[in-house]
């Protein structure tokens, strides 16, 4: 007597369980199903019902079965809706445009999140092309890509580039900062960091859309600025403090490059020895540095004047952000700090000076939009994850896939969830009857 298995446990929906067959010499276990009489073929384009034309008989993977290889040999039908247009029906349970079943593309979709696709292909024993395929046809069903047409509620935008790889092009990608659900979610994504390249998400825009729009958050390139200034012209334009905090690191680490080097020609054996390996200290909050490398501050600080000076200006420079600040408060200190700044006659600093008096009203900006890039380099640094993992993208349709999958859930259920289920008239597949 036949076995009676449930649809449901294998999930081959519209199929007849025939047989299974295990070569053990293979390592192999095949399930051979016939097509389900009783279903009425579906056009798998338009969902329109026809009749069957011809029976086709094809071999899919499945999550294998007790470590050993699985294929299942389905029967399905050409669609006969008209005249001249035969097409496959629709095989719910098939990952489209690969010959696996949705749970198993759904499995490798999962691992390829974490690892790279040869450590894939080595571990389901598929071709890294069949892997790359598979991964990809999953991701083109299932992640969702916004149209800039079809956005709306959008208050807050945040714009960044990313490099596609090291010296080579770049992507604009553009983030939803506005409160609630959606925050940090990528809205778009296009090769080109040029203004031309902002300007076509900003004008796709729907007219209800872009006015609804306050403020967009940038770093200080200008292409982005003049395609923002251009598009959206109500919107304000903020540059947030880490942006401003990131340059003026730059400052410190050319100064403390000078001192190195400047104690090196002087033949200072002990001012080398303080400032070697200091940067990080210099850059750190203070309150996040054990006693040990306080005391290392403190003794670089004394010994040394100028980074000492940059020091007390950093901290200085942060308090411009203050909590519940209006624009004219933060630009009272921002010009405050600007003469300190000045003052002080180090190297570098005065250029650094010039720049925040030039982009002094993005920075201000601040008090009535807070909003911050802090998303968007959160972004950047998966996405660079995203390059190492893959050691570079040639495949940039792929690529795009991977960085829009960044907003759905980092731990997805990917083999238990979404299980496709029978319809009510597919109660039973049973080994042995048609």
């Amino acid at each position: 007597m036949g076995a009676v298995i449930p649809a449901k446990i294998l999930g081959l929906e519209g199929q007849v369980i025939k047989d299974i067959v295990f070569n053990e010499k293979a390592g192999r276990v095949r399930i051979v199903c016939d097509r389900d009489r009783r279903r009425r073929p579906v056009d798998h384009r338009t969902g329109r019902p026809g009749h069957v034309n011809r029976l086709l008989r094809r071999t899919v993977l499945d999550v294998p079965i007790g470590g050993h290889r699985c294929e299942v040999e389905i029967e399905y039908a050409e669609t006969f809706l008209s005249p001249g247009h035969v097409r496959v029906e629709a095989l719910p349970f098939v990952c489209p445009k690969a010959r696996v079943t949705k749970r198993y593309a759904r499995l490798i979709a999962g691992m390829a999140r974490h690892m790279p696709l040869s450590a894939v292909a080595r571990h389901t024993g598929l071709s890294w092309d069949s892997v790359k395929a598979i991964e990809g046809a999953y991701l083109a069903e299932t992640i969702q890509i916004l149209r800039p047409q079809t956005l709306a509620g959008i208050r807050y935008l945040g714009v960044d580039e990313v490099a596609r790889a090291k010296g080579q092009s770049y992507f604009t990608l553009v983030y939803d900062l506005s409160p609630g659900t959606n925050y940090g979610r990528i809205l778009w994504v296009k090769e080109g960091r040029e203004s031309a390249v902002l300007l076509e998400f900003l004008d796709a825009l729907s007219q209800e859309c872009a006015a609804g729009i306050e403020a967009v958050a940038l770093d200080m390139g200008p292409a982005y600025i003049s395609a923002v200034k251009e598009s959206l012209p109500q919107a304000s334009i903020v540059f947030d403090r880490f942006h401003v905090m990131q340059m003026f690191n730059k400052v410190i680490r050319d100064c403390r490059r000078a001192e190195f080097k400047a104690a090196k020609t002087l033949g200072d054996l002990d001012g080398q020895q303080v400032i070697k390996g200091s940067l990080w200290l210099l850059l750190s909050n203070r309150a996040t540095l054990g006693q040990t490398d306080q005391e290392r501050l403190n003794q670089l600080l004394a010994q040394n004047q100028p980074l000492a000076s940059l020091y007390a200006l950093k901290e200085q420079l942060q308090r411009v952000w203050q909590s519940n600040s209006t624009p004219a408060d933060m630009a009272a200190r921002l010009d405050d700090w600007c003469g300190i700044a000045k003052a002080a006659g180090i190297t570098g600093l005065s250029k650094f000076v010039k720049t925040l008096q030039s982009h002094r009203t993005g920075i201000c900006a601040y008090a009535d939009h807070p909003i911050t890039t802090s998303r968007l380099e959160a972004g950047n640094v998966s996405i660079a994850l995203l390059r190492r993992r893959a050691r570079g993208f040639r495949d940039m349709e792929y690529f795009k896939l991977k960085i829009f999958q960044l907003n759905t859930d980092d731990t997805p259920s990917f083999l238990y969830s979404a299980m496709p289920t029978s319809s009510p008239s597919t109660r039973l597949s049973t080994v042995g009857k048609p």
